[in-house]
């Protein structure tokens, strides 16, 4: 379907990756999550279409702040 590239803070390890990973993966109409403590970045594969300020609001109370998004 569609892809999202969001550009995060505050990633520091593979835990913080496994982390996003997790939360983003139980949101609805998301099939797969990879997340990169070395590039910043969490990219996001959609099954379906959902509102991508979902997935941000879920980076921002996980702790990391978004900073970018290229769809």
């Amino acid at each position: 379907m569609k892809n999202i590239v969001i550009k995060v803070e505050g990633m520091k390890c593979s835990g913080c990756e496994n982390r996003i990973e997790k939360s983003l993966l139980n949101l609805e109409g998301i099939k797969k999550v990879s997340a990169s403590y070395e590039n910043g970045t969490v990219m996001v594969e959609l099954s379906k279409h959902i509102n991508s300020n979902m997935i941000k609001e879920r980076l921002e109370i996980l702790g990391f702040p978004v900073i970018g998004e290229k769809l």
